[in-house]
């Protein structure tokens, strides 16, 4: 059974005429009943919505580029989430920040009963390496919902408005279930408009992502990623209700980031974490993970005579 507040507009929406207000509810009602399990029915109102066949996509040549769905897919990479928070080394605050914003999701109900909407829009931000897309990822395994990865090379064009009609498309689509849907290198297509240096297709692309963006519901969880957050128009750091910086890890962080690789092989490195941290202090978290990776591996390709230690000390010289 669909919430009680859904009912209520889906009423309301018939009284009025409000088309606008009609199709959101029917959405957030696909959206629940899909997170329920409850694929038939989903499918069922799903096919009472259309109202007419989805007109073949054309290209700026002219030529049929196939059904709904093969667009669709052109737009977007979806995948079932594997990585978890667990597997993520991150600061307390990060952490604590996540697991509220992950609470909020799960006891959407209870905030709706109360006349409040979960918060669903994060901005990452910080240097490559640190962590962004794995925790997108990460969020989207506690929220147990699927993970969509926007392909800018499917929606970006030279062809005036196309580039906004796409990312309506994939906007459209998302609406339809509880899912994660994450924007990678974000500064791609949420550019500060009074960049002199960009396209009108860009800016004109920013105002559309603007007014969709406000239009999504609840349930769907928008991450988006950039490595260079001063590119972001103003109006786009708004839009983001949770911001968090993914920095480089502290020494005391990539002391911690060793001590958990040394659990999880049989044999220690023989040099203290504290050496390690003073050495590698600076790099993002991707580069010492490769690091630690890279000694294992030339202890294990050099056994039986293999010494953990000796390799370890060789390692750590070579670091500049």
């Amino acid at each position: 059974m669909a919430r009680s507040d859904l009912l209520v507009k889906l009423v309301q929406s018939g009284s009025s005429g409000d088309r606008h207000l009609f199709k959101k509810t029917v959405q957030a009602i696909i959206a629940e009943e899909k997170g329920k399990q409850h694929h038939q029915l989903a499918d069922r109102l799903q096919e009472v919505m259309v109202e007419k066949q989805p007109e073949p996509y054309v290209n700026g040549n002219g030529a049929v580029n196939g059904s709904a769905s093969s667009q669709i897919e052109k737009l977007l990479y979806k995948s079932a989430p594997k990585v978890s928070l667990k597997d993520l080394y991150l600061e307390e605050v990060t952490l604590q920040t996540v697991s509220e914003f992950v609470q909020e999701q799960y006891r959407s109900d209870l905030l709706r009963s109360h006349n409040l909407e979960p918060r669903h829009r994060i901005l990452l931000t910080g240097a490559p390496g640190n962590g962004k897309t794995s925790l997108a990822e990460a969020i989207a395994t506690e929220l147990m919902v699927p993970f969509y990865r926007v392909r800018y090379d499917g929606i970006i064009t030279s062809y005036l408005g196309e580039t906004a009609s796409r990312l309506s498309k994939l906007l459209e689509y998302v609406s339809q279930e509880h899912c994660v849907l994450f924007f990678d290198e974000f500064d791609a297509i949420g550019k500060e408009r009074g960049d002199t240096h960009e396209t009108g297709e860009i800016k004109r692309l920013v105002n559309s992502l603007l007014l969709q963006m406000d239009e999504l519901p609840s349930y769907v969880v928008v991450i988006a990623a950039t490595n260079h957050p001063e590119l972001l128009d103003r109006a786009v750091w708004r839009r983001f209700q949770i911001k968090i910086e993914l920095g480089k890890p502290s020494e005391s962080a990539i002391e911690k980031v060793v001590q958990e690789f040394e659990k999880r092989f049989p044999k220690k490195f023989g040099v203290s974490s504290v050496q390690f941290a003073k050495k590698l202090v600076g790099r993002s978290y991707s580069e010492i993970i490769d690091f630690l990776l890279d000694i294992q591996r030339k202890y294990v390709l050099s056994l039986p005579e293999g010494n953990l230690k000796a390799i370890a000390q060789s390692q750590l010289k070579s670091v500049k």
